[in-house]
């Protein structure tokens, strides 16, 4: 790629330095004994605690004045002013580590390394006097410049292409971004302490599976050589973890990567961190409870206290939390009873309260579906929600009380999950049968279906005390701790399209139309992201694509026809 001027003036600093003897890039170790926030903190000029300063940084600011200059740097916990005087880094006859090497080949975002003693300015700014200067690292690339003054920042580096794609640079320009990450470490650190306090064993699991168990989503898919078999990324952990209270521990917990090959925004990343626990002899009773002790210790220990800013709300993370059952939810924010109502009911009911739905959907979706749309934005404050339709948790015992429904909650926080929780299922005859109810949703085009995991059956077979588990996403958790709004402000390398990535040339309507598809799906079809014929062909499942269509068409208020998975087929046979 060709240079800038300024990474070419830059390169030719650095055969300067060279020529002179310098090496830009030395491999002995600098050793420090001083940190810039340790010395604006703690520095007092009627001490010599800081007679003997060793540190190093990055150079964010200069200000030459001839003979004498000031300049900035910034190591791993903030900056400080720095002062040279020609005299005292070059105390020979040879200047050139001043007048050429500091003055003229150095720039801004090189790191170097000093040492000197602290003192203060006429102005009262604590500064370092620097007796030695070492380069330690030449830098090529010039930094966003940004402006500061009084310790405001004037003009920010915003641009998300730039901060997400190179977050290292995003790193060193804007430090509050720093701090993110520090408190989202601090974040599962809390986690660890309280689960470690009280027992619990940190385990690890597979990420690749033979079976993609625990959830129901649509998985990445890979191939193992060796054994000549197809491969899944874990979309969850949970029949794993639920393997090992079988064999005997009584509360295992992991922090996991799972893995998902679903759509992207603000909230969801295809690659995300969760933590699930699951405790031997609980039900989701006890878990709730457990639940808020979780997040308010978090956001005391990040925060000071439990109530945090989120954008410009406030957010009341102090136990207790309301617990709302989700047909209670339904009826608040509709007004309707949906309690006693059949699937074909339940249609009719999306269908008046223009929620999106499909003849693929069973009842337990389409009652997920009337609280997604039409409650679950509600709720800001931390709440509960309890008690899930039966088709929507197969991994779910059945209420004690309430035939048809699920001891299974959902915490909500600012109309966003954060944590689900279950009375776990033990049951292996049930949950064999929940399995292959699985299966017909799959059968019946729903990709996001579960698969059956026999072994995991096999294992309940032998024994499984009651236990209640629950999943928490941290992303989620650590955007709300953290004042973030996108999930991508959270996470250090977000999953981007490939950098210069040009948009794909559309397929002409001809070419959809010779498929048999109508006129009128074409356009939603390229709105769903089907703007080619090859990008068709890997839409999966026909039931999948047909629901999607459908909810399409729902949503925008279009007027079509509905599509059959059967016509959707047809399609995809034939390219």
């Amino acid at each position: 790629m060709p240079l800038s001027d300024q990474e070419q003036i830059r390169r030719n600093s650095l055969e300067e330095l060279r020529k002179l003897g310098i090496n830009p890039y030395p491999a002995a170790e600098y050793k420090t004994n001083a940190f810039a926030e340790d010395i604006l903190e703690n520095f007092d000029s009627t001490k010599t605690d800081f007679a003997g300063v060793s540190m190093a940084g990055r150079i964010m600011s200069r200000r030459i004045m001839g003979s004498a200059s000031f300049a900035e740097i910034m190591d791993s916990t903030g900056r400080i002013q720095i002062y040279l005087k020609r005299d005292d880094i070059c105390p020979g006859e040879d200047k050139t580590l001043y007048n050429s090497v500091f003055k003229h080949l150095l720039d801004i975002g090189d790191i170097i390394g000093v040492k000197g003693f602290v003192f203060k300015t006429q102005t009262g700014e604590i500064t370092v006097h620097v007796k030695e200067l070492t380069l330690l690292s030449k830098s090529l690339r010039p930094l966003p410049v940004v402006k500061e003054k009084d310790g405001t920042v004037y003009d920010a580096v915003t641009d998300p292409e730039l901060r997400y794609r190179q977050r290292y640079v995003d790193l060193i320009v804007n430090p509050p971004v720093r701090d993110v990450f520090r408190k989202r470490t601090q974040l599962i650190q809390s986690m660890r302490e309280l689960f470690n306090s009280k027992g619990y064993l940190e385990v690890e699991t597979p990420i690749l599976q033979p079976i993609p168990g625990g959830a129901t989503a649509r998985p990445f898919i890979t191939h193992h050589n060796t054994l000549d078999m197809p491969l899944y990324l874990r979309i969850a952990n949970e029949l794993y973890l639920k393997r090992l209270i079988v064999g005997g521990f009584e509360g295992v917990y992991e922090f996991a990567k799972d893995f998902r090959n679903e759509g992207m925004d603000r909230t969801h990343n295809p690659e995300f961190t969760v933590m699930e626990i699951y405790i031997a002899y609980k039900d989701y009773n006890w878990m709730m409870n457990f639940t808020e002790q979780i997040i308010s210790k978090a956001a005391i220990d990040l925060h000071g206290k439990a109530e945090i800013p989120y954008g410009d709300k406030i957010i009341n993370l102090n136990p207790p939390y309301r617990r709302v059952t989700m047909l209670d939810a339904i009826k608040e924010f509709t007004g309707i009873d949906i309690s006693a109502m059949d699937e074909p009911t339940l249609r009719k009911t999306c269908d008046g309260l223009n929620v999106p739905n499909t003849p693929e959907m069973g009842k337990g979706k389409l009652i997920d579906a009337i609280f997604g749309e039409k409650c679950e934005h509600h709720f800001v404050q931390p709440t509960f929600i309890i008690d899930y339709p039966a088709e929507t948790s197969p991994l779910t015992k059945m209420h004690r009380s309430k035939p048809g429904l699920t001891e299974r909650f959902e915490l909500m926080i600012n109309g966003k999950e954060i944590a689900n929780a279950y009375s776990e299922l033990n049951d292996p005859v049930d949950q064999l049968e929940r399995f292959q109810e699985q299966l017909r949703l799959s059968e019946k085009g729903d990709d996001e279906a579960m698969f059956i995991d026999l072994d995991f059956v096999r294992a309940l077979e032998y024994g499984m005390p009651p236990t209640s588990g629950m999943g928490i996403g941290i992303d989620r958790l650590a955007m709300l701790l953290t004042n973030q709004p996108s999930i991508q402000d959270v996470l250090l390398f977000p999953q981007m399209k490939p950098e210069g990535q040009k948009p794909k040339a559309e397929s002409e309507e001809s070419e959809y139309l010779d498929l048999g598809i109508p006129a009128e799906w074409i356009l939603p079809l390229k709105k769903l992201g089907f703007t080619t014929i090859a990008m068709l062909r890997e839409a999966g499942k026909a039931g999948k694509l047909a629901n999607d269509l459908n909810g399409f068409n729902k949503k925008n208020k279009l007027g079509l026809a509905g599509l059959s998975t059967e016509v959707v087929g047809s399609w995809l046979e034939k390219i």
